[in-house]
């Protein structure tokens, strides 16, 4: 697999993360590990459907502890922390201080052998960050961040460990994108405990419940995490970075779209500068020098 389809493989998982929101709001009054859980056990059982189309694919699952604990750490530890931060702080300012994570992955990434953070990135990255800013703050980030606590701390570390995750995961390369199963379903054993220790059990009321609950565990908080493995592994990781800042923008057009928020001038700049900001950070992708073809 080329550079190029490695990344729009991963910028996928861009475009189902943006379904999050929407599908969490349609799926009830679930708590948060109980739905956590659930769609982890989804997500973890579509790698493990997939294995039987390619035998011998479960033997991605022995690897070395390093790689399971960098795994278990990235997807049960940022969601861990994430709940934590929802229960301490409004939710809206968790999520703009959380999704500092791709200003993170294209710093981090420049440390990477052979990758190196040109000014290109770090504008294209930043105009995304502003887009965000304004998406997810409705245009009143000083109303809205006037008072800092536990809870924001918290989501400053969410930002940390999903880009740290999305970083390491490119020193571990070789590593099959199939234990991506094992990720997830380690990840509901531990969602199913912190349930039973901290929440009550909340069960859908409706189909339509179900089929959110489904949704969110076949794309969200499944397939996603395997596209994003593929583009942080093998495709361009800072690219991927700055384009991240589209899934918010997406999420608040989804959720317009299904009535659940008012529009908003601040979606159109968001739009502009995130569109802005991903051209200019994947330029060499987009205006790549082709070589001339060879005479025959």
């Amino acid at each position: 697999m080329g550079k190029t389809t490695a990344t729009l493989t991963g910028f996928t998982a861009v475009l189902m993360w943006a379904m999050l929101a929407m599908l969490s709001a349609r799926s009830g009054t679930m708590p948060p590990f109980q739905l956590a859980a659930i769609t982890f056990l989804i997500g973890g059982g579509l790698g493990l459907v997939s294995w039987a189309f390619r035998p011998g694919a479960a033997k991605s699952l022995r690897q070395p502890w390093q790689v399971w604990a960098l795994g278990v750490l990235g997807l049960f530890g940022y969601h861990y922390v994430y709940f934590s931060a929802i229960r301490a702080a409004p939710a809206v300012e968790v999520s703009l201080i959380a999704y500092l994570w791709p200003l993170f992955l294209v710093i981090f990434s420049a440390l990477l052998p052979g990758e190196r953070l040109r000014l290109h990135h770090f504008i294209g990255v930043v105009l995304g960050l502003a887009g965000a800013v304004l998406v997810i703050s409705r245009g009143d980030i000083a109303t809205m961040m006037g008072q800092f606590g536990k809870g924001h701390l918290l989501a400053f570390a969410c930002a940390f460990i999903w880009s740290g995750y999305s970083v390491l995961s490119r020193r571990v390369a070789a590593v099959p994108t199939d234990v991506v199963a094992g990720y997830c379903l380690v990840t509901a054993l531990l969602s199913a405990l912190c349930h039973l220790a901290l929440e009550e059990t909340v069960w859908p009321e409706t189909i339509g419940q179900w089929l959110a609950i489904l949704g969110l565990g076949l794309g969200p908080v499944g397939l996603a995490f395997y596209t994003w493995d593929v583009g942080v592994k093998r495709g361009d990781i800072m690219v991927l970075g700055a384009a991240s800042y589209a899934s918010p923008l997406l999420s608040t057009l989804v959720l317009a779209a299904a009535g659940m928020v008012a529009f908003h001038w601040s979606i159109v700049a968001a739009c502009l500068l995130i569109t802005l900001g991903a051209v200019i950070a994947a330029k060499d992708m987009i205006f790549r020098k082709r070589s001339p073809k060879t005479e025959g």
